[in-house]
Formats: structure tokens, C-alpha cells, sequence
């Protein structure tokens, strides 16, 4: 396959790169570098160099988005302005980015005739909603400008296959984390941010009395779940939305102690690292929970890692890399 991987360099996208490489696939990275790296990519460019190629650009920039997509046959769209907080501070540019950008894409796509639009949606799209495990066809409200962005993206991708005969398929990522997730910055991801902590012999902060809850998945699960999406012949499995989890839940308190077990293996005085508690954080949702059925029944998913172990292979992973 020609595969065009919008945000390439981020965390999710240059794994999806290295995968899809490891495959004999032909890749070619569309990124700006506003927050993926250099080094997250430079290591494929020199392994695989005649599969895989580097577009710096933007994608609010059209014309940036119609070179990547030329002679792609497929689409994963990861370049993305993560993160609830920086969406609250600065609602203007992730609009831009995540709704513009995404647009541009869509439209690029359509254009060169490519076959699979497959992008990056969020669970937060479900919002305000209690319902546990969270279903597909139900949501909530959204509580902050990011979910509102990533919802958009669905409608769009809805419309686009729907006017255009596009194929789209969304995949709801539920709290990915794992290698080359990167542990610096204001908008650092939880599991990062408290391993790098904890290996300083720093007391991490938990928003919150840490009973709230979440479906970590490892990175591993979300490029199973690509992959199927990409190869997915079933038409009744095409233009929807897929949530990307484990189907399992694990608290923050929970989440801490299982870093301070696996860290102490490395070094025995993390155990008795102190943790503290803050305020909750605006616009986090309480409780996450993926019913992944959907995907079982029309993809064939089935996770290969659960949270814990996808736990214990990202410490030993930053362990050796921070």
C-alpha cells in the first residue's frame, strides 16, 4: 500500500510509520513539527529509503495537504492539536488546526482520488455523557473546545462519504500512550509526565481525589486497530466510528501504584515516592470506558495488550530512552 500519514513524527503517527515500513508498505510523513520530533522519524528515513519519504508542512495550508496526498492510495490522519487544557487556553488555533486542517485533508483526499480516509477521533467526543461502557451510537455533550474539534471531524467525514462517496472510518482513541509519548511540555500526557517524574524522585500530582477513571491503551492496540481499518473489506464496516480501547478501566490512584511497582524494579526507592493530590482539571471527563464490541464484531479486533501489560512495556521503554 501507498500510505500518507498526516503528523508522522507525533507519537501515534511515527509508530504507525515504523509499522507500517516493518510491512513493505510505501510511507510518505506529512508533519509540521509543532509537536511531533525530528528524531521520532529520522531513524526510518535512513533504514527504509526507498519506502519512505518526509513532507514538511502544514495542514492548514491546502496546498501543503495536496502535495502529501499525491499518489497516496490511503490516508491516516493523525496530525492533530491534542490535549483538553491547551484547547482551553487556546480554542482559536485548535479549531484551526483540528477542523480547518482536517478539512483540508478531507478535500485533498477526494481530490487524488484516494481509497480510505481512516482518522484519528477521540473519546472525548462522548462528553457529559454517564453511560458506562461507552456505545458508539451515544454521546454526550462535549466539555471542552478539543471535543467539540473532534466531533466535528465525524460530521465532516460523514458528509464527505456520504456527498462524495468517500470511504472514512473514525477511530475513537481512549488514552493511547506508550513509546515516544513525550513526557515534556505543559500539555505532557499522565503516563509520561508521572514516569519522568517518578524517576526524578518527584511526588506527581493527581488532579482530583484520583478515583476518576480511564481505558488506557497501548500503542500497540491502536496500530492493530488502523491496520484493520485500513485492509477492512466489509462495506458495513466502512463510514463509522470505532472506539479504540481495551475495554478495561483503571483509576489514576490505581494507575500511580502500578508505576511505582514497575519503576521500583529499576530502582527500589521509587516505591516510597509520595504522591500528591490537586484540584480536578476543567473539562475532564470523570469516567472512561470503551465497549469495543463494534470493532470485535466488524473488524475482528482483539487487543493484544491489556493496560497492565502495555504498562510494563512502555517503563522499560522509558526506562532505557529519557
Amino acid at each position: 500500500m501507498k500510505v500518507l500519514v498526516t503528523g508522522g513524527a507525533g507519537f501515534i503517527g511515527s509508530n504507525l510509520c515504523e509499522a507500517l515500513l516493518s510491512q513493505g508498505h510505501r510511507v510518505t510523513c506529512f508533519d509540521n513539527f509543532a509537536t511531533g520530533k525530528p528524531e521520532n522519524i529520522f531513524p526510518l528515513l535512513n533504514r527504509y529509503p526507498e519506502h519512505f519519504q518526509l513532507i514538511v508542512g502544514d495542514i492548514r495550508n491546502p496546498e501543503d495537504c495536496r502535495k502529501a496526498v499525491e499518489g497516496a492510495e490511503y490516508v491516516l490522519h493523525e496530525a492533530a492539536l491534542g490535549s483538553v487544557p491547551r484547547s482551553i487556553k487556546d480554542p482559536a488555533t485548535t479549531n484551526e488546526v483540528n477542523i480547518g486542517g482536517f478539512v483540508h485533508m478531507l478535500i485533498a483526499a477526494r481530490d487524488a482520488g484516494v481509497r480510505r480516509f481512516v482518522y484519528a477521533a477521540s473519546s472525548s467526543t462522548y462528553g457529559d455523557s454517564v453511560k458506562l461502557p461507552k456505545v458508539e451510537e451515544e454521546i454526550g455533550r462535549p466539555l471542552s473546545p478539543y471535543a467539540v474539534t473532534k466531533y466535528v471531524n465525524e460530521l465532516y467525514a460523514d458528509v464527505f462519504a456520504k456527498t462524495y462517496g468517500m470511504e472514512c472510518i473514525g477511530l475513537r482513541y481512549f488514552n493511547v500512550f506508550g513509546r515516544r509519548q513525550d513526557p515534556f511540555g505543559a500539555y505532557a500526557a499522565v503516563i509520561p509526565l508521572f514516569v519522568r517524574k517518578l524517576m526524578r524522585h518527584e511526588s506527581p500530582t493527581i488532579n482530583g481525589d484520583g478515583e476518576y477513571s480511564r481505558d488506557f491503551t497501548y500503542i500497540d492496540n491502536v496500530i492493530q486497530m488502523n491496520m484493520l481499518a485500513l485492509q477492512v473489506s466489509d462495506p458495513e464496516a466502512v463510514n463509522t466510528v470505532y472506539n479504540t480501547a481495551c475495554g478495561d478501566r483503571t483509576t489514576l490512584n490505581q494507575l500511580v501504584e502500578y508505576l511505582k511497582e514497575l519503576l521500583s524494579e529499576f530502582d527500589p526507592a521509587i516505591r516510597q515516592i509520595r504522591i500528591l493530590h490537586g484540584p480536578n482539571r476543567l473539562g475532564d471527563i470523570p469516567h472512561s470506558l470503551a465497549s469495543i464490541d463494534k470493532a470485535r464484531r466488524l473488524l475482528g479486533y482483539a487487543p493484544r495488550y491489556n493496560m497492565y501489560e502495555g504498562l510494563k512495556e512502555a517503563v522499560k521503554w522509558y526506562w532505557e530512552n529519557l
